[in-house]
C-alpha cells in the first residue's frame, strides 16, 4: 500500500473525531431562554455574514477559475490541474472557517452554563470548540492534499514526481485567496464593531462592556466568530497546507524524489496523532489566576510537542530507510543524515514554541511589559499609545533572532551548503513543518479565546451571577494571549514557509521547458534591488488600506451608535431595545466592500513587477516582502495583544479598575490594537504566501507578457 494513504486515513480520523466532540458539545445544556435567544441572534448574524462574504467570493473565484482555464487551454500556459485545485483549495478553506463560526456560535452559551458549573467546565468546553475547529482544519487539509495527490498519481498517472511537486505547490493560491478574503473581511466586520461599542459604551457612555443597551455589542459578538474563529480557521489552513506542500516541493528539488516529497505528509500525520493525546490534558481547578490557566493549556500543548519530538526521529528514520536508530542513507543518488534532518524539524518545534513564549512574555498582564503598559494609562490614552507601539517594536528583536537560528540552524544542519543549497533548503521547510507539526492543538488554543468571549458578553447580557463573568473573564484574557501567540505561530511558519515558497519560485522557472530563464540575483542587480525595496513597501500599503477601512467602518458604527442614544428614547432606561441589526448590517456591507482591493492587490503586484523587472525583479520582491512583512506582522500583533491584555489588567482592578480614567485610556490604546492584532496583523502572513503563490502560478503569463512589452 502507499504510504500516501496514511495520510488520508488520518485526514478522516481527524474529521471523525471533530464530529465526535462536536455532537457531544451540542448534547450539553444551552441554558435559559435569554441565553438562547441571544445566541440565536449571534449564531443568525454571522451565518447570514459568511454567506453573503462567500457570495463575493464566489465571483472572484469563478473569475480567477476562468482565467486560469483560458490561460491553459486557449494558449498553453501552465498547467491542466491547477484551475481545479484552485477551486478545491477555496473551498476546504472557507469550509473550514465555516464550521469553526458554526460550532463557536453553538458553543458560547453552553460555556456560560458550564462556567455556572465551575471554571474548569467552561474551560474544557471552550476548549472542545476549539478542537473542533483545529482537527476540522487539520483534516480537511490532509485530505485535500492527499486526494490530489492520489488523483495525479494513480488516476492521470503523473508519474514524475517533480511534475507532482510542481504541480502541488500551485495548490495553495485558492486556499490563500480565501484565507485572504476571509481574514480581511472579518476582520473589518470585528473590529469596526469591536471599536465602535467601546468608543461609545465604555468611554462615552460609561456602560459596562456587552451591556445589551449598546447598540454595537451584538455587532461585536458576531464579529468574534466572522473575524476570530472564520477569518482564522481559513488562515491557518493556508499556512498548514502551504508548508506541507512546499517543504514536498523542495525535497524533490533536492533530488530526494518520492521520499523527500512524503517526508513533510507523514510529520504532519504525527502532529494529527500527538494533538489527539495532547487534548486530553487540558484541565484545571478553579483559580482564575492567569498563570494556573495557562499552565493548564501548556499540559496539552507541552505533551504534543514532547511527542512530536520523539516521534519525528523514528519517522524519519522509518520513511527514509535508515537504521532505527538513524545515519547516513543515500536516497536516489542523495546522501542524507536523518540525524540532521532531524534536527532540522527540531529547529522548527523549538522555535515555535520560543516564539509563543516571547510571545505571551510580551502581552500576558502575568509579566512585566504588559503590566508597565497599562501602568502608562495614569498619563492618558497617549502615553500608553506610544508605549504600545514601542512594546511592539521590540519584540521583534527575539522573534527575530528565533527565525534566524531557525533557519540557518535547520539549513546547515540538513546539509545545505552556499554552493549546494537545496538539501538545506529542504531542512527549512522540514523546520516549517515542524514548526506547524501541533497545529492540531495549538490552534486549539487560539479558537477557543473568541468562545469563552462571546460567553463574557453573553452573561453580561442576560444577567448571570458575578462569579460567571469573573470565570469568563479569566478565560477571555487567557484567549487574548493564547490568540497572540497562536499569531506568532503563523507569522513564524510564514517567515520560514516563505523562504521555502521563494525557493520553489526559482526551481520552477528553471524547470519549466516553456520558459528560458537565467537568474541573476546578485543584490547590486537593479532588478533585485527594486523588487527588495517595492517588496518591503507591500506590507506598509497593504496594512493602511486594511486599517483605514477599519476606521471608515468604526466611524460609522460610531455615528450609528450616537444616533440612537440620542433618538431612541428609554434605551437607557431598558425601556425600548436598541436596533442591533443596522450596526450588523453597517459592518456587514464595510467588509463586503473593502475587503476586494487588499485581495487584489497581492494578486496584481508580483504581475505588475514581473511585467517591468522581470523574474529578478519578482525574487527581490519576494525577498522584501518576506522581511518587511514578517517584522510588521509581530510588530502589530504583539502591540494589539498587550493593549488589549492592559485594558484587561486595569478592568481587573489596577491603576483604579473599570470605570477610571485609566481604564478609559486603556480602551483607546485596545481601540487601536483591535485591528492592529485581528486585521492586519495576521493578514500580512498570508500576504507574504499568495504573492509567491502567484508568482509561481502566473509565471508563464509574467513571461509571455514582458517578451511581448
Amino acid at each position: 500500500m502507499d504510504i500516501m494513504f496514511v495520510v488520508t486515513i488520518t485526514a478522516c480520523l481527524a474529521l471523525l473525531f471533530a464530529l465526535v466532540t462536536a455532537k457531544r458539545l451540542m448534547k450539553m445544556d444551552e441554558g435559559s431562554d435569554d441565553i438562547k435567544r441571544i445566541t440565536g441572534i449571534i449564531r443568525r448574524a454571522a451565518s447570514a455574514f459568511l454567506k453573503q462574504q462567500y457570495k463575493v467570493v464566489a465571483i472572484f473565484f469563478a473569475a480567477v477559475f476562468a482565467f486560469l482555464l483560458i490561460m491553459y487551454f486557449a494558449f498553453g500556459l501552465g498547467n491542466p490541474f491547477t484551475p481545479f485545485a484552485f477551486l478545491t483549495g477555496g473551498i476546504f478553506s472557507g469550509l473550514a472557517g465555516f464550521v469553526g463560526m458554526k460550532i463557536a456560535t453553538s458553543s458560547n452559551g453552553r460555556t456560560v452554563v458550564s462556567c455556572l458549573k465551575s471554571l474548569n467546565e467552561g474551560l474544557r468546553t471552550a476548549f472542545s470548540s476549539g478542537m473542533v475547529m483545529s482537527m476540522t482544519v487539520v483534516g480537511l487539509g490532509l485530505f485535500d492534499i492527499s486526494m490530489w495527490y492520489i488523483l495525479l498519481q494513480y488516476v492521470f498517472k503523473v508519474g514524475d514526481f517533480n511534475t507532482i511537486a510542481n504541480t502541488m505547490v500551485c495548490f495553495g493560491i485558492g486556499a490563500s485567496c480565501m484565507a485572504l478574503f476571509a481574514r480581511v473581511g472579518g476582520g473589518i466586520f470585528t473590529k469596526a464593531a469591536d471599536v465602535g461599542a467601546d468608543l461609545c459604551g465604555k468611554v462615552e457612555a460609561g456602560i459596562p462592556e456587552d451591556d445589551v443597551r449598546n447598540p454595537a455589542v451584538i455587532a461585536d459578538n458576531v464579529g468574534d466568530n466572522v473575524g476570530d474563529v472564520a477569518g482564522m480557521g481559513a488562515d491557518l489552513y493556508e499556512s498548514y497546507v502551504g508548508s506541507i506542500l512546499s517543504a514536498s516541493a523542495l525535497g524533490v528539488f533536492a533530488g530526494l524524489d518520492r521520499i523527500g516529497f512524503i517526508l513533510p505528509f507523514m510529520l504532519a500525520v504525527l502532529g494529527v496523532i500527538a494533538s489527539f493525546i495532547g487534548a486530553f490534558f487540558v484541565r484545571t481547578g478553579d483559580s482564575t489566576e492567569q498563570k494556573v490557566l495557562l499552565g493548564a493549556l501548556r499540559k496539552g500543548t507541552y505533551t504534543t510537542s514532547a511527542i512530536v519530538a520523539i516521534g519525528a526521529f523514528f519517522v524519519i528514520n522509518l520513511v527514509t530507510g535508515a537504521p532505527i536508530l538513524g545515519g547516513a542513507v543515500e536516497i536516489a543518488g542523495v546522501t542524507i543524515n536523518t540525524y540532521g534532518l532531524y534536527a532540522a524539524v527540531l529547529c522548527g518545534l523549538i522555535g515555535g514554541v520560543a516564539i509563543g513564549a516571547i510571545t505571551e512574555y510580551y502581552t500576558s498582564d502575568t509579566y512585566k511589559p504588559t503590566c508597565d503598559l497599562s501602568d502608562s494609562s495614569q498619563t492618558g490614552a497617549a502615553t500608553i499609545i506610544i508605549d504600545g507601539l514601542s512594546l511592539g517594536m521590540k519584540s521583534t528583536f527575539g522573534s527575530v533572532l528565533i527565525v534566524v537560528l531557525a533557519i540557518a540552524g535547520s539549513f546547515f544542519l540538513a546539509g545545505g551548503t552556499v554552493a549546494s543549497p537545496n538539501l538545506g533548503l529542504f531542512g527549512v521547510g522540514m523546520a516549517a513543518v515542524g514548526m506547524l507539526s501541533s497545529l492540531g492543538i495549538t490552534l486549539a488554543t487560539d479558537a477557543y479565546g473568541p468562545v469563552a468571549d462571546n460567553a463574557g458578553g453573553i452573561a453580561e447580557m442576560t444577567g448571570q451571577p458575578s462569579f460567571v463573568r469573573e470565570r469568563t473573564d479569566a478565560l477571555d484574557s487567557l484567549g487574548n494571549t493564547t490568540a497572540a501567540t497562536g499569531k506568532g505561530f503563523a507569522i513564524g511558519s510564514a517567515a520560514l514557509t516563505a523562504i521555502t515558497l521563494i525557493a520553489a519560485y526559482k526551481n520552477t522557472i528553471e524547470i519549466d521547458s516553456a520558459i528560458d530563464y537565467q537568474f541573476n540575483l546578485d543584490i547590486l542587480n537593479p532588478q533585485v534591488l527594486i523588487g527588495l525595496i517595492i517588496g518591503v513597501m507591500l506590507p506598509f500599503f497593504f496594512s493602511a488600506l486594511t486599517m483605514s477601512a477599519v476606521g471608515r467602518a468604526a466611524s460609522k458604527v460610531v455615528m450609528e451608535v450616537r444616533r440612537q442614544f440620542r433618538e431612541i428614547p428609554g434605551i437607557m432606561d431598558h425601556k425600548n431595545p436598541p436596533d442591533y441589526e443596522k450596526c450588523v448590517g453597517i459592518c456587514t456591507r464595510a467588509s463586503q466592500r473593502e475587503m476586494i482591493l487588499p485581495t487584489v492587490t497581492a494578486i496584481v503586484a508580483p504581475i505588475a513587477v514581473g511585467i517591468f523587472l522581470e523574474f529578478n525583479g519578482i525574487a527581490g520582491m519576494l525577498a522584501g516582502v518576506a522581511a518587511g512583512g514578517f517584522l510588521m506582522a509581530i510588530m502589530m500583533s504583539n502591540s494589539g495583544g498587550a493593549w488589549d491584555n492592559a485594558k484587561k489588567h486595569i478592568e481587573g482592578g489596577a491603576n483604579g479598575g473599570k470605570g477610571s480614567d485609566c481604564h478609559k485610556a486603556a480602551v483607546v490604546g485596545d481601540t487601536v490594537g483591535d485591528p492592529f492584532k485581528d486585521t492586519s496583523g495576521p493578514s500580512i502572513n498570508i500576504l507574504i504566501k499568495l504573492i509567491s503563490v502567484v508568482s509561481i502560478v502566473f509565471a508563464p503569463v509574467i513571461y509571455t507578457l514582458f517578451n511581448l512589452i
